[in-house]
């Protein structure tokens, strides 16, 4: 009986042993898989925490924000004449004003 042998063998033997198990195959097309093609990918959810992280920052601008609109508003409802000298630099006709900025 003649012995067949496998011409790809020689090619085969140079394959590191893990990477003829087909457990760790499938491993490695699965985690392939997750990291690069399916729908929740790396990529994606990188980009989705991007995103969630510059709309907190947004979130916690507009929160100070109306706090300090809401602040002006209560600065208005109180004393308008104030607010409008302070802010906008108006003044009765014949006075003079002078504006002192701390640094």
């Amino acid at each position: 009986m003649a012995v067949r042998s496998n011409p790809l063998q020689p090619l085969l033997d140079r394959i590191p042993t893990p990477m003829r198990n087909v457990y760790f195959l499938s491993l490695v097309l699965f985690f392939a898989y997750m990291v690069f093609i399916d729908k929740h990918d790396f990529l994606t959810q990188w980009r989705l925490q991007q995103t969630l992280n510059k709309l907190e920052r947004d979130k916690v601008y507009y929160e100070d924000q109306i706090e300090s609109i809401q602040k002006d508003r209560r600065d208005i409802n109180n004393d308008k004449e104030k607010f409008a000298r302070e802010h906008y630099y108006l003044n009765r006709s014949g006075e003079d004003v002078f504006i002192i900025e701390q640094q």
